[in-house]
C-alpha cells in the first residue's frame, strides 16, 4: 500500500480522497527541515502547499518518494530539476484556486483606491474623518496585467465589469488575442506608463531577479499602484520602499514577499502599503478544490499510472 505524508495544513477531504483509494496517509505539519529529511525515507508521496520548502538535500534522501504533489499552481518551494532528476513526478493543481486570487488582487486594488486599512483604523478610535478621505473609482481606470495566465485572465473578465480599460503583457497573449477582443497587448514599458493599475501574474524568471526595480517603478504615472499576488522576486523591495518614500508611485499592495515567512522586512511601516501574508489563494472554498484534487491526481497516479498536470 503506497504510504503518503502530507506535511502542510490542508482540507480534510484530501485525507479522505486517499483513504478511499486504499492509499495509506500520515498528517504531520510544521515539519523542520531537518526533520522532514529524517522521515520522509519512508513515504512514497509528498503533499505540500507553500509553507514546505522541498529542497534539494531532502529529495536526495526521499529513497522511495514517487511524486510530489503541490496543492495549489506555485511550485517555487519544490526543487523540480532534483525532483526529475531522481525520476520523481512533481504535479500541481492549476486553477483551482484561479478565483481566489483573483478575487483577492481585486480586493487589494479596492482597499488601495478607497483607502480602506486607513477609513477602518480612523473610524475605530471615534475620528469621523469624512473629508479627509476620499477615494478613486475603477471605472474608467487603466489596468496593466503582467502575465495572462488562468488568475490574470480572471482578473481580466472581474474588471471588465467595472468598465476598465484592460492591457497585458505577456509572451503568450498573441497566440488566445481572438478570444479576448477588449484586451490589448503592449510591451512592458508602455504598459508601465500608460496604466493606473499594475497587477504583476507571471512566474519568476529563470535567473530569479525581479522584473520590477528602480527604473521600471520610475515609469510608471505618480499616481499609479502595483499590486503583487503571484511571486515574491518579481519586485525588487528595497527599490519600492524607496518609490513609496520619494511618491515616485502612489500605492502598493503585497501578498508574496522575497522570503516568507516575512517577519522583517524592510517594507514594514511603509506608507500607502497594504500587506497580507500570502493568502490571496487562502479561501475555504479554494482550499477544498486543490486538496481534493491534488489527492485524487495522485491517487489515480498510484492506481492506475495516468500522471496529471506534471509540471
Amino acid at each position: 500500500m503506497p504510504k503518503i505524508l502530507i506535511s502542510d495544513s490542508l482540507s480534510d477531504i484530501a485525507k479522505e480522497v486517499f483513504e478511499n483509494n486504499n492509499i495509506d496517509v500520515d498528517v504531520i505539519t510544521d515539519l523542520k527541515p531537518d526533520n522532514l529529511k529524517g522521515i520522509i525515507k519512508y513515504y512514497d508521496g509528498l503533499v505540500v502547499r507553500s509553507a514546505t520548502n522541498v529542497s534539494k538535500e531532502i529529495i536526495e534522501t526521499a529513497d522511495k518518494l514517487k511524486i510530489i504533489g503541490r496543492a495549489g499552481a506555485g511550485i517555487d518551494n519544490i526543487d523540480v530539476v532534483t525532483a526529475k532528476k531522481k525520476n520523481i513526478i512533481v504535479m500541481n493543481t492549476p486553477g483551482g484556486n484561479t478565483n481566489a486570487t483573483a478575487e483577492h488582487t481585486i480586493s487589494l486594488i479596492l482597499s488601495l483606491y478607497r483607502k480602506i486599512p486607513e477609513t477602518n483604523d480612523s473610524t475605530h478610535k471615534g475620528l469621523w474623518e469624512k473629508k479627509k478621505y476620499k477615494g478613486l473609482e475603477l471605472r474608467g481606470k487603466k489596468i496593466g496585467l503582467i502575465g495572462f495566465g488562468n488568475v490574470a485572465q480572471r482578473v481580466a473578465e472581474i474588471v471588465k465589469g467595472f468598465d476598465m480599460e484592460i492591457s497585458v503583457f505577456s509572451e503568450s497573449f498573441e497566440s488566445r488575442k481572438d478570444n479576448f477582443s477588449n484586451i490589448k497587448s503592449l510591451p512592458l514599458d508602455e504598459i508601465l506608463s500608460f496604466c493606473d493599475i499594475i497587477s504583476l501574474h507571471c512566474n519568476s524568471q529563470k535567473n530569479g531577479n525581479p522584473i520590477i526595480n528602480l527604473s521600471e517603478l520610475k515609469k510608471m504615472k505618480k499616481n499609479a499602484v502595483i499590486i503583487n499576488t503571484a511571486r515574491g522576486n518579481l519586485i525588487n523591495e528595497v527599490d519600492l520602499n524607496t518609490a513609496l518614500k520619494e511618491s515616485i508611485i502612489k500605492g502598493a499592495a503585497l501578498d508574496v514577499y522575497s522570503e516568507e515567512p516575512a517577519k522583517n522586512n524592510i517594507l514594514f511601516g511603509a506608507n500607502n502599503l497594504i500587506l497580507t501574508p500570502h493568502i490571496a489563494a487562502s479561501t475555504e472554498d479554494a482550499q477544498i478544490i486543490v486538496a481534493k484534487q491534488i489527492a485524487e491526481q495522485i491517487s489515480e497516479f498510484f492506481n492506475t499510472g495516468k500522471i496529471t498536470n506534471s509540471v
